[in-house]
Protein backbone atom coordinates (compact mmCIF):
# COMPACT_ATOMS: atom_id res chain seq x y z
CA UNK A 1 0.00 0.00 0.00
CA UNK A 2 1.39 3.59 -0.64
CA UNK A 3 1.91 5.84 1.95
CA UNK A 4 1.42 9.51 2.33
CA UNK A 5 4.41 11.76 1.87
CA UNK A 6 4.99 14.74 4.46
CA UNK A 7 6.52 17.09 2.59
CA UNK A 8 6.22 20.15 5.29
CA UNK A 9 5.66 20.75 8.49
CA UNK A 10 5.58 24.45 9.67
CA UNK A 11 5.79 25.59 13.59
CA UNK A 12 2.14 27.55 14.21
CA UNK A 13 2.67 27.34 18.24
CA UNK A 14 5.28 26.73 21.11
CA UNK A 15 3.59 26.23 24.86
CA UNK A 16 5.30 25.60 27.83
CA UNK A 17 5.44 21.53 26.88
CA UNK A 18 3.64 21.25 23.31
CA UNK A 19 4.63 22.13 19.75
CA UNK A 20 1.76 22.62 17.53
CA UNK A 21 2.50 22.45 13.56
CA UNK A 22 0.51 22.54 10.27
CA UNK A 23 1.62 19.48 8.26
CA UNK A 24 1.28 19.72 4.68
CA UNK A 25 1.19 15.88 3.11
CA UNK A 26 0.88 14.03 -0.18
CA UNK A 27 -1.41 11.55 -0.54
CA UNK A 28 -1.09 8.34 -2.85
CA UNK A 29 -3.25 10.00 -5.61
CA UNK A 30 -0.74 13.18 -5.48
CA UNK A 31 -3.50 15.14 -3.75
CA UNK A 32 -1.98 18.14 -0.82
CA UNK A 33 -3.36 17.45 2.45
CA UNK A 34 -3.25 19.66 5.68
CA UNK A 35 -3.11 18.07 9.12
CA UNK A 36 -2.66 19.74 12.71
CA UNK A 37 0.06 17.70 14.76
CA UNK A 38 0.64 18.36 18.45
CA UNK A 39 4.47 17.02 18.91
CA UNK A 40 4.99 16.72 23.00
CA UNK A 41 7.63 14.60 24.95
CA UNK A 42 7.81 10.60 25.13
CA UNK A 43 7.59 8.79 29.11
CA UNK A 44 6.46 6.22 30.81
CA UNK A 45 4.04 5.37 33.22
CA UNK A 46 4.20 2.13 36.11
CA UNK A 47 1.22 0.40 37.92
CA UNK A 48 3.02 -0.98 41.12
CA UNK A 49 1.86 -3.75 43.17
CA UNK A 50 3.35 -3.59 46.44
CA UNK A 51 3.28 -6.78 48.58
CA UNK A 52 -0.11 -7.69 49.69
CA UNK A 53 -0.84 -7.08 46.34
CA UNK A 54 -2.44 -3.98 46.42
CA UNK A 55 -2.14 -1.45 43.41
CA UNK A 56 -0.63 1.90 44.06
CA UNK A 57 -2.15 4.85 42.36
CA UNK A 58 -1.35 8.57 42.78
CA UNK A 59 -4.66 10.88 42.58
CA UNK A 60 -3.53 14.42 41.51
CA UNK A 61 -4.91 17.71 40.22
CA UNK A 62 -5.22 18.08 36.75
CA UNK A 63 -5.79 21.39 34.66
CA UNK A 64 -7.10 19.92 31.42
CA UNK A 65 -9.82 18.14 33.98
CA UNK A 66 -10.43 21.10 36.38
CA UNK A 67 -10.89 18.17 39.13
CA UNK A 68 -8.57 15.34 40.46
CA UNK A 69 -7.17 12.13 38.82
CA UNK A 70 -6.29 9.04 39.42
CA UNK A 71 -3.43 7.63 37.74
CA UNK A 72 -0.47 5.38 37.62
CA UNK A 73 2.68 7.10 38.37
CA UNK A 74 4.12 8.67 35.08
CA UNK A 75 6.22 10.73 33.64
CA UNK A 76 8.75 12.07 30.89
CA UNK A 77 11.53 10.68 29.62
CA UNK A 78 14.14 13.19 29.53
CA UNK A 79 16.10 11.84 26.54
CA UNK A 80 13.63 10.83 23.98
CA UNK A 81 12.43 13.69 23.76
CA UNK A 82 10.72 14.49 20.30
CA UNK A 83 13.13 15.71 17.43
CA UNK A 84 11.16 18.93 15.49
CA UNK A 85 11.12 18.69 11.90
CA UNK A 86 10.97 22.32 10.04
CA UNK A 87 12.41 21.65 6.92
CA UNK A 88 10.52 19.70 3.87
CA UNK A 89 10.97 15.79 4.07
CA UNK A 90 10.08 12.75 2.23
CA UNK A 91 9.50 9.86 4.36
CA UNK A 92 7.01 11.00 6.98
CA UNK A 93 8.27 6.90 8.70
CA UNK A 94 11.68 7.80 8.84
CA UNK A 95 11.63 11.30 9.99
CA UNK A 96 8.62 11.72 12.36
CA UNK A 97 8.96 13.09 15.76
CA UNK A 98 8.87 10.00 18.14
CA UNK A 99 10.84 8.00 15.68
CA UNK A 100 13.36 7.34 17.92
CA UNK A 101 10.99 4.36 18.98
CA UNK A 102 11.31 2.66 15.95
CA UNK A 103 14.79 1.88 17.27
CA UNK A 104 13.48 -0.79 19.93
CA UNK A 105 11.71 -4.12 19.56
CA UNK A 106 9.77 -5.75 22.64
CA UNK A 107 12.93 -7.12 24.72
CA UNK A 108 14.78 -3.61 24.66
CA UNK A 109 11.65 -2.18 26.71
CA UNK A 110 12.70 -3.95 29.76
CA UNK A 111 16.68 -3.27 29.32
CA UNK A 112 17.77 -1.29 33.11
CA UNK A 113 19.82 0.82 30.09
CA UNK A 114 16.67 1.71 28.45
CA UNK A 115 15.12 5.69 28.81
CA UNK A 116 11.89 4.27 29.40
CA UNK A 117 12.36 1.73 31.96
CA UNK A 118 15.02 4.19 33.65
CA UNK A 119 11.57 7.06 33.61
CA UNK A 120 9.43 4.30 35.29
CA UNK A 121 11.86 3.50 38.08
CA UNK A 122 12.56 7.27 38.69
CA UNK A 123 8.72 8.29 38.60
CA UNK A 124 7.78 5.63 41.00
CA UNK A 125 10.58 6.49 43.40
CA UNK A 126 9.88 10.37 43.32
CA UNK A 127 6.06 10.07 43.58
CA UNK A 128 5.39 7.18 45.83
CA UNK A 129 9.02 6.47 47.46
CA UNK A 130 8.46 2.80 46.11
CA UNK A 131 11.11 1.41 43.87
CA UNK A 132 10.21 -1.88 41.94
CA UNK A 133 12.41 -4.68 41.57
CA UNK A 134 10.74 -6.63 38.66
CA UNK A 135 9.28 -4.43 35.66
CA UNK A 136 7.11 -6.16 33.30
CA UNK A 137 6.45 -3.94 30.20
CA UNK A 138 2.94 -3.90 28.83
CA UNK A 139 3.21 -1.78 25.28
CA UNK A 140 3.45 1.91 24.62
CA UNK A 141 0.18 4.11 23.97
CA UNK A 142 0.21 6.98 21.87
CA UNK A 143 -2.34 9.52 23.55
CA UNK A 144 -3.91 10.85 20.30
CA UNK A 145 -3.01 8.82 17.30
CA UNK A 146 -4.73 11.11 14.86
CA UNK A 147 -3.25 14.08 16.41
CA UNK A 148 -0.32 13.43 19.13
CA UNK A 149 3.51 12.45 18.83
CA UNK A 150 3.59 11.62 22.43
CA UNK A 151 4.50 7.56 23.50
CA UNK A 152 3.66 6.28 26.66
CA UNK A 153 5.19 2.98 27.83
CA UNK A 154 3.19 1.49 30.11
CA UNK A 155 5.15 -1.17 32.62
CA UNK A 156 3.89 -3.18 35.72
CA UNK A 157 5.80 -3.01 38.80
CA UNK A 158 6.43 -5.74 41.46
CA UNK A 159 8.34 -6.30 44.18
CA UNK A 160 8.75 -3.36 45.54
CA UNK A 161 11.51 -1.43 48.29
CA UNK A 162 11.53 1.51 50.00
CA UNK A 163 13.18 4.45 47.94
CA UNK A 164 13.05 8.24 48.65
CA UNK A 165 10.10 10.68 47.68
CA UNK A 166 10.92 13.43 45.85
CA UNK A 167 7.93 15.03 43.86
CA UNK A 168 8.24 17.87 41.75
CA UNK A 169 7.69 21.48 43.12
CA UNK A 170 3.98 21.83 41.59
CA UNK A 171 3.19 18.00 42.35
CA UNK A 172 0.84 17.56 45.23
CA UNK A 173 0.18 13.85 45.42
CA UNK A 174 -2.06 11.40 47.73
CA UNK A 175 -0.95 7.83 47.74
CA UNK A 176 -4.43 5.64 47.14
CA UNK A 177 -4.25 1.89 47.46
CA UNK A 178 -6.87 -0.26 45.16
CA UNK A 179 -7.64 -4.27 45.15
CA UNK A 180 -7.16 -5.34 41.53
CA UNK A 181 -11.29 -5.87 41.81
CA UNK A 182 -11.70 -2.17 42.98
CA UNK A 183 -9.51 -0.95 40.45
CA UNK A 184 -11.61 -3.11 37.55
CA UNK A 185 -14.65 -1.10 39.70
CA UNK A 186 -13.71 2.30 38.92
CA UNK A 187 -12.92 1.78 35.33
CA UNK A 188 -16.32 0.54 35.12
CA UNK A 189 -17.92 3.16 37.07
CA UNK A 190 -15.74 6.11 35.54
CA UNK A 191 -13.71 6.74 38.44
CA UNK A 192 -10.55 5.80 36.76
CA UNK A 193 -9.99 7.50 33.04
CA UNK A 194 -6.79 8.15 32.51
CA UNK A 195 -6.14 5.69 29.21
CA UNK A 196 -2.59 4.77 30.71
CA UNK A 197 -3.76 3.71 33.65
CA UNK A 198 -6.58 1.62 32.57
CA UNK A 199 -4.75 -0.37 29.95
CA UNK A 200 -2.06 -1.11 32.34
CA UNK A 201 -4.70 -2.21 35.23
CA UNK A 202 -6.52 -4.41 32.88
CA UNK A 203 -2.89 -5.61 31.35
CA UNK A 204 -2.37 -6.59 34.98
CA UNK A 205 -5.85 -8.44 35.14
CA UNK A 206 -4.78 -10.09 32.15
CA UNK A 207 -1.63 -11.22 33.53
CA UNK A 208 -2.78 -13.16 36.73
CA UNK A 209 -5.43 -14.67 34.72
CA UNK A 210 -2.36 -16.40 32.78
CA UNK A 211 -0.49 -17.15 35.82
Amino acid sequence: MKSHKLMERNLKYKGHRVKVYEDVLESPEGEKLYYDFVENRNGAGVLLVDNDGLLIFVKQYRNALGTFDLEIPAGCAETIDSESVSEPINDIDVNEPGSDLKKYNRSDFEKSENPFYKCALREAEEETGMIPTKLTFVNYIIAAVGLFSERTAVYIGENLKRGEMNRDFDEYIEIVRLSLEEALEYIYEGKIIDSKTIIAIQAYAALLNKK
